[in-house]
Order: C-alpha cells, then structure tokens, then sequence
C-alpha cells in the first residue's frame, strides 16, 4: 500500500494554480538564511519568499532599494538548501528589470542558475510588461507584484494604502488582468482595499497572494520577522503577530549574561 501523500510533494507554480481552482488558501512566508527555511518549509509552508525586504531585516537599511543582485542571490541560495517541499521565491531587486529587458533576462537568469529557486517576482505592471515577456520567453516563471510596491517608495514617497481612487483602481485591475495574459502564474496584492482585492482575485484563474489585502485574495503572505514579533517597532494593521520572540529572546541573552558573569555557566556537566 502506497505511504504517498499529496502534502509531501514539492509545490509548483502549477500546483499553486490547482489550490485556487479548488478553492484551497495558499500559505507563504518570507525567509532568508538557512535555519529559519528550514523551520519554515518543515512545517507545511506553501510557498517561501526571499524577499527584497532582506535589505530591511537582514540589512538594516530603511527602504528595500539598496540590496544587490548578489545579495538576494546569497539569501535564495541559503533558502533553497532547506527547501524540500515549498515553492521558493525570489524577488528580483530594484534596478535589475526595470529599464532594460536584457538587464532583466540576465539578472533572472543568475536567480535561477545560481540559487536553485523555482521562480522570480517583480513589482509592476504595464511600466514592466516587455521585461516581463523576456523572462517569461525563457522559460523562467514569474509572480507579479502590484498595489504598494516597496521599491517605487521614492515616487510615491508613502506606504499608505494604494489604488483607493478610481483611476489607480482600474489601471490595477488592467494590469493584473495583463499580468495573467502574458503568463505570469501569480501575483502578491499588497496594501490595497480589500473589496479590490476580491474584484481582482474573482476576476483571474492565476492566485493572487496579498498582505494588507484582505481575506479576498486565494493566499496570503507576511515578512517573517514581522509575524514572529521580532520587529518590534512596525505595527500596520494588516499584521498578526503569532509570538513574540523579541521578548523570549530578549530574555534568555539576559539569563546568558547574568550566568557568565556570576560563574553559573557552564558548570560542571557541561565542561570536558
């Protein structure tokens, strides 16, 4: 008797597609080193997410725009070797697709041939469309990325909630409905209204993926960090915290250092 589960296979971008048609949420979650993918991927998590939020987390920088082409190739790499059933993504960073097609085809093409990942994401719409297409043309899947998009912060100069008037709206519905013609097989949503969001969601047989979207969309997805209420000093209201490891581990380096300096640690079992 066959011991196979369905759970157990690796998830693909077509699998992605299937839990939509059947009506089945998609779970994401970002991740970025090796020890927390693999956490991460061990407890049934859908999809993961090497996002460019790297640069914010990992980095310390303000804005996602500083992190590298190399840099989030490090990240997927690490990502990738603990991955044994998520689908892993990575983000293409900021200045790597948006000007040039070319540009973007190479940069894809290191994702992929240098990390392992099974896809890209990149924010935007028609502005990226022939970018897009390229990438697309050689084989290599992509997931879409509209509403806020962190890496256009310098021209909108706001994380505020996006496409809230009419003509922002409809240029996303068209975009999304864009998106899916041309072959994207998903996209994130984020920080748009949630009644949008169930427009757009109704609207594509691709999954869309939100944070900040509402419970419209077929998945969702937040920063790990954030989730993990590691971040302590960023609270929108789209964020559910599930622990707060700020404060555990807050105070088990406090219990370290009182137990070194008064001689506690280690004691005699844990020497040789």
């Amino acid at each position: 008797m066959s011991t196979y589960k369905e759970d157990n296979r690796k998830v693909t971008t077509h699998r992605l597609i299937e839990m939509k048609a059947r009506g089945e949420k998609i779970s994401m979650l970002t991740a970025y080193d090796y020890s927390m993918a693999k956490v991460i991927d061990e407890s049934g998590m859908d999809a993961i997410l090497v996002g460019d939020s790297a640069s914010n987390v990992m980095a310390g920088n303000i804005t996602t725009l500083p992190i590298t082409l190399d840099q989030m190739i490090y990240h997927g790499q690490s990502v990738v070797k603990a991955v044994k059933r998520a689908l892993v993504v990575v983000d293409l960073p900021f200045g790597t697709y948006q000007g040039n097609s070319k540009q973007a085809l190479a940069s894809a093409i290191r994702i992929m041939k240098e990390t392992g990942a099974d896809c890209v994401k990149m924010e935007g719409g028609s502005e990226i469309k022939e970018s897009i297409q390229r990438i697309l043309c050689a084989g290599i899947p992509v997931m879409g990325h509209l509403g806020l998009t962190p890496q256009s912060i310098n021209k909108f100069g706001t994380y505020a909630v996006r496409a809230k008037e009419e003509a922002e709206a409809k240029k996303l519905v068209e975009d999304a409905l864009m998106l899916e013609e041309i072959g994207c097989f998903s996209m994130v949503l984020e920080k748009i209204p949630a009644e949008l969001a169930s427009r757009v969601s109704e609207s594509l047989s691709i999954p869309t993926i939100g944070i900040g979207a509402g419970n419209g969309c077929d998945g969702q997805v937040l920063v790990m960090h954030d989730m993990l209420g590691l971040n302590k000093g960023f609270s929108p209201r789209f964020l559910r915290r599930y622990a707060d490891l700020h404060s555990i581990i807050t105070d088990a380096v406090k219990n370290y250092i009182s137990d070194v300096k008064s001689g506690d640690f280690p004691n005699e079992k844990e020497q040789y």
